[in-house]
């Protein structure tokens, strides 16, 4: 088709803004449309409700009920709270504010905004909120409102029972009054990536290893500082040398070549606390793939397989120099052990019952050109239910019983992956029912993958 002739914008036309509404719920939710409480996966759907009873101001408030572990429609609380349709603009407001209070004193895990099932650009999340049975306003600073011209993720929250694990009574709580507001006290922002340290670690070509601890500082007005853990994308990274490693909006970084470079933060136009030097000396091959069927497995950590509960991979104990980080190579992931001497590794909540298991397997990367052996150790925790360790041997004590399995110097090449299979017989095959913990000692830098019992 031909257009014939072609008509000027008139300069009176007013094109369509986002809304810059601030309220989310008094007394009903405010603009969120038909379709806006998306629960999260394992939670209670009918958690949320409107209370017309109980109310910090005007007639109603949000309600949630925590349930009970045993519950059989979900044995926790979470969700977010999502416009249905355009988003907001939220760049004039500093803080998301709320009254609450709860049916006995209690902590929220979490609370927050920023979430809304797409791309989670902009999530911010206050952790462990105390709630008490009285109103008391709560105050979830925004890290930099000019990210949130466009915002639909409202509200976010996750909460669980009280007492003990798998055991947890259920109580109730209400959010009133919930709105972004222009408080004008928050003040002196101080961000922080990896929690503020400064990070050295080694690391390989090819890896991908997500920044943590990212956080948001505000002094309110109260005069306490109140500090939210933030996503990403509120940060603006650089690196001192992109020819070896790179940072992207996700705050992944991307190791590309060999060499040291140290990855900083800025958020709001106010350098972050912390720092990520990266040494990168070698390039490195996925893992071998396992081969084992699933049904014959008990992983601890692969991603070729679903893990069981694993209490941590570095206990660090007393006297270890031990440090682990998590590294990822693709869509694999690593543990990566280095100052070692010893370090344990525990699965104890529950034990692991291996009894028609025969082997642990496991894959371990070394690019040290000189090691000495390397022993791995396989304990179970006794009847009492405990790992008892004497403190002067290191060797376990009561009615724990253990496999010590060496591994050869002559056995470990530098640069490739060496498979390794322990039969889980001797002292320990009458109580492989109970399997709680694994260490190794030794004077080796290692990455660890594949990390299963197989029969």
């Amino acid at each position: 088709m031909a257009v014939g002739c072609e008509r000027e914008i008139s300069d009176e036309v007013e094109f369509a803004t986002l809304s810059n509404t601030g309220e989310v719920f008094t007394d009903t939710p405010i603009g969120l449309g038909s379709n806006f409480y998306f629960p999260y996966e394992g939670s209670k759907a009918t958690a949320w409700s409107v209370d017309d009873e109980v109310s910090y101001k005007g007639s109603a408030s949000m309600r949630f009920d925590v349930p009970n572990a045993n519950d059989p429609e979900g044995n926790y609380a979470g969700a977010i709270f999502r416009i249905d349709g355009a988003g907001r603009n939220l760049t004039e407001y500093d803080a998301l504010t709320f009254w609450a209070k709860s049916s006995q004193a209690t902590t929220l895990a979490e609370v927050g905004f920023g979430e809304d099932f797409g791309e989670n650009k902009y999530v911010t999340t206050l952790l462990n909120l105390s709630l008490s049975t009285n109103w008391v306003k709560y105050i979830i600073p925004i890290p930099d409102a000019s990210k949130l011209f466009d915002e639909r993720g409202m509200l976010r929250y996750s909460a669980s029972g009280i007492g003990a694990l798998g055991s947890e009574v259920g109580y109730t709580f209400w959010i009133d009054e919930l709105k972004f507001e222009k408080l004008g006290t928050i003040a002196q922002p101080q961000p922080a990536i990896l929690g503020g340290e400064d990070v050295v670690q080694s690391s390989f070509e090819g890896v991908n290893i997500d920044l943590t601890g990212l956080t948001q500082t505000f002094n309110l007005g109260s005069g306490l500082n109140q500090t939210v853990s933030a996503a990403p994308s509120y940060f603006a990274f650089s690196s001192t040398d992109v020819d070896v490693a790179r940072v992207s909006e996700k705050g992944v970084v991307s190791v590309v070549g060999s060499g040291s470079a140290t990855i900083t933060a800025i958020l709001g136009g106010v350098r972050a606390l912390g720092s990520l030097k990266i040494e990168s000396s070698a390039s490195l091959v996925a893992a071998p793939l396992p081969t084992q069927a699933a049904a014959n497995v008990i992983s601890l950590f692969s991603n070729a397989y679903t893990n069981v509960p694993v209490d941590f991979f570095n206990g660090y104990y007393e006297g270890s120099t031990t440090q682990t980080s998590d590294i990822k190579l693709g869509d694999d992931d690593f543990k990566y052990y280095t100052d070692l001497n010893y370090v344990g590794i525990e699965f104890k909540n529950p034990a692991v019952n291996a009894t028609n298991m025969n082997f642990l397997h496991l894959d371990i990367w070394t690019n040290n050109v000189a090691v000495d052996n390397f022993q791995i150790k396989i304990r179970d925790r006794g009847s009492n239910g405990v790992i008892d360790t004497n403190v002067n041997t290191g060797g376990p004590i009561e009615d724990d019983k253990e496999i010590i399995y060496t591994v050869t110097a002559s056995e470990i090449t530098s640069g490739q992956w060496l498979s390794i299979d322990i039969p889980l017989s001797g002292d320990i095959a009458s109580q492989k029912g109970n399997l709680a913990q694994i260490v190794f000692v030794g004077d080796i830098d290692f990455l660890l993958d594949n990390l299963y019992f197989y029969k």
